[in-house]
């Protein structure tokens, strides 16, 4: 199984906010870049990935699944821009912060550390089990 990370701002749009909307989950809208939206449409059905908080709070808070593969973007003027639906699974009981996951050696090669501007980006089963455990999550809970 492939992970992904979703990057939202909290005062635009939460993890709560997600929580909020239940089963039926959201549009990952808005998304403008190319390679953001090629990793969407890289996503599979029931893939797992983390929600982060970025500029206000810059850690990572909650755990989503992608409930409805790639489709048009309804945000969207051009058919050029597509997206997913994801759903909230969990929130994570301790937020993993940007200053944390930089301090782990085993993460220093992970997209948000290195390109932290990407909206969506993959994660790798090593990521999602470390960021996992350091949130509070048995990672085995989350993996499929």
């Amino acid at each position: 199984m492939t992970f992904w990370l979703f990057k939202s701002e909290p005062d635009v749009f939460s993890f709560d906010m997600l929580v909020k909307k239940g089963e039926r989950g959201e549009e990952w809208s808005g998304v403008r870049n190319y390679q953001a939206r090629n990793n969407m449409r890289a996503m599979k059905l029931g893939e797992r990935g983390f929600f982060y908080h970025s500029n206000i709070g810059k850690a990572v808070v909650g755990i989503v699944q992608v409930c409805k593969t790639i489709h048009p973007d309804s945000t969207a003027d051009k058919p050029a821009w597509e997206c997913v639906d994801v759903r909230a699974v969990a929130a994570l009981p301790h937020p993993v912060s940007l200053d944390a996951i930089k301090e782990v050696t085993a993460l220093a090669e992970m997209v948000l550390v290195k390109n932290s501007r990407l909206s969506v980006q993959p994660v790798t089963a090593v990521e999602f089990r470390a960021i996992c455990k350091m949130g509070g999550l048995d990672p085995a809970s989350f993996a499929s």
